[in-house]
């Protein structure tokens, strides 16, 4: 997975948002070599208003990282899309086809460790960005002090996962671990914050409703892996998918 959490600087949220949708997500993305999934998330104010804790190591603040962006890469042909996305970057750039006037907040390359799904036959992970989810909750989540990474995962899926989908709130619960950039990763933009340590877990929760009705279930969720003794919720932030081939919700990121 790339992950991607960018604010548009402030009075360029429409230009930006047209830019991404309309060039960068293809242009920088979806054409390349081994890139098959991708799909677009926003968090208006409303939304960010939700997030937990105040400040981590993704998100300096709370009100960071308005857009978010996803993608699947087939992973036999991970090196070779990572390879293809710098030259192509570095090409869009030089040519005028990158954009300034944006920060990003916290970009990074996962592999997966984990799904989980309330249903016995449920929405293949592979086809999760593809499904109509109307939902996203991304979480970090640090292992306690002397937990092995996999031991925490199994922990977390066991009990605080099971119930969390017991609610009827999340449809699929989807594990990650950091993929390091490689010793010649060279873009036109910094990445943003590095997301926590080395250990850390990305978790993305998909859901078939607006977040905001489940937001509870999440904070239960968070309270309830820290009971477990497997870690520690450092960044909890929900999103809806943008609606494609228009600017809605440019004017209520702040």
């Amino acid at each position: 997975m790339l992950f991607t959490m960018v604010d548009p600087t402030r009075g360029h949220e429409v230009a930006y948002n047209r830019w991404y949708e309309r060039d960068h997500i293809y242009a920088g993305c979806m054409i390349g070599p081994g890139w098959f999934a991708g799909r677009r998330w926003v968090a208006p104010k409303h939304l960010k208003d939700l997030r937990f804790p105040e400040t981590g190591p993704v998100a300096t603040k709370i009100e960071d990282g308005s857009y978010l962006a996803t993608y699947w890469v087939h992973e036999p042909e991970m090196e070779e899309a990572e390879a293809w996305a710098r030259t192509q970057v570095g090409e869009l750039y030089a040519a005028g086809r990158g954009f300034a006037e944006r920060e990003h907040v916290h970009t990074g390359q996962y592999l997966p460790d984990s799904t989980v799904s309330a249903q016995a036959d449920g929405v293949p992970l592979e086809l999760a960005l593809d499904h109509n989810y109307r939902g996203l909750v991304t979480l970090m989540i640090e292992p306690a002090e002397g937990v092995d990474r996999t031991a925490a995962i199994e922990t977390i899926n066991d009990v605080p996962v099971k119930a969390l989908l017991g609610t009827g709130a999340v449809d699929l619960v989807s594990s990650w671990r950091m993929k390091p950039w490689p010793a010649d990763h060279n873009v036109p933009m910094k990445m943003g914050n590095d997301g926590g340590t080395t250990e850390r877990i990305m978790q993305l929760c998909f859901l078939e409703g607006d977040p905001v009705d489940s937001w509870q279930f999440i904070v239960d969720y968070a309270a309830d892996i820290e009971k477990s003794g497997a870690g520690r919720v450092t960044f909890a932030s929900p999103f809806i998918p943008t609606e494609v081939g228009t600017d809605k919700y440019t004017d209520q990121l702040w």
